[in-house]
């Protein structure tokens, strides 16, 4: 059974940081491209932030400079961690895995999410 598991989340005064995490289980972590999404109310779904099985990352614009995605394939965990964080970053933080296999037949997991409020 595939779970990912996110913690971490909070409240938080504007300019202070938070580190999520997006803990992995039945699936071959390492193969899969990991993403954080995120969805403030009355607004749709938004890509925060990605990295590839390989390393590579990219990042929504409205959080580039203030947040950063890592890795660790040993323990299955992704994280995000968030600094300066603005009012506009409340939302619910959800985390995808995603994968194609040799059929290109898509795999794809998601989180139940965690909740990140800015506010002072």
């Amino acid at each position: 059974q595939v779970q990912l598991v996110e913690s971490g989340g909070g409240l938080v005064q504007p300019g202070g940081s938070l580190r999520l995490s997006c803990a992995a289980s039945g699936i071959i972590f390492s193969g899969y491209d990991m993403t954080w999404y995120r969805q403030a109310p009355g607004k749709e779904r938004e890509l925060v932030a990605v990295i590839l099985s390989g390393g590579r990352t990219n990042y929504g614009d409205p959080v580039k400079g203030r947040f950063a995605i890592s890795r660790d394939n040993a323990k299955k965990t992704v994280y995000l961690q968030m600094n300066s964080l603005k009012p506009e970053d409340t939302a619910v933080y959800y985390c995808n895995a995603l994968a194609f296999d040799a059929l290109h037949r898509e795999y794809t997991y998601w989180g139940q999410g965690t909740q990140v409020t800015v506010s002072s």
